[in-house]
């Protein structure tokens, strides 16, 4: 399912506010302004896209691209507009950027109690590699590894 007028671009530091109304409706312990600042600033392994409909930010998504793997450091979609597939074309942004970037691998981590992301993640390939115990500060909850390879010929039809 594809969602039309969905557009991704380079997340800019302009982008701060709007990318933390997202965070804050998303999560239970949402990253301080500081965090992104320093992502979009500091970290040379950082690549961060917001999402937008309709001229609107309604959702970001980030990585490292460290050597030839890369992390999905988060993916969110504002609650009002989750289930419309704009999350599942934000992964698959990113997939194609880091098959760009060279990178091999790509490899996340998700709460185990998340399975409607897991599958998600299951449908575009990623298979779970191990798990993380007490890994979410906020419940303490285990988080998922999961893991695909990127550029292969299955990932292309996915």
């Amino acid at each position: 399912m594809k969602c039309l007028g969905i557009k991704f671009r380079a997340m800019t530091l302009d982008d701060l506010s709007a990318v933390l109304r997202v965070e804050h409706a998303s999560f239970a312990t949402p990253w301080p302004r500081e965090a992104f600042y320093n992502e979009l600033v500091y970290n040379r392994l950082a690549h961060y896209k917001v999402v937008e409909k309709d001229g609107r930010v309604v959702g970001y998504s980030g990585m490292w691209l460290v050597l030839d793997e890369a992390h999905v450091t988060n993916i969110a979609i504002h609650p009002d507009l989750q289930g419309q597939g704009i999350g599942e074309q934000a992964l698959e942004d990113l997939m194609k950027s880091a098959r760009k970037s060279g990178a091999h691998h790509m490899m996340l981590e998700v709460r185990a109690s998340n399975h409607i992301a897991q599958n998600l993640y299951r449908k575009k390939g990623f298979q779970p590699i191990g798990i993380r115990p007490h890994y979410y500060t906020d419940n303490q909850e285990d988080a998922v590894m999961m893991q695909v390879k990127l550029g292969g010929e299955m990932d292309e039809i996915k």
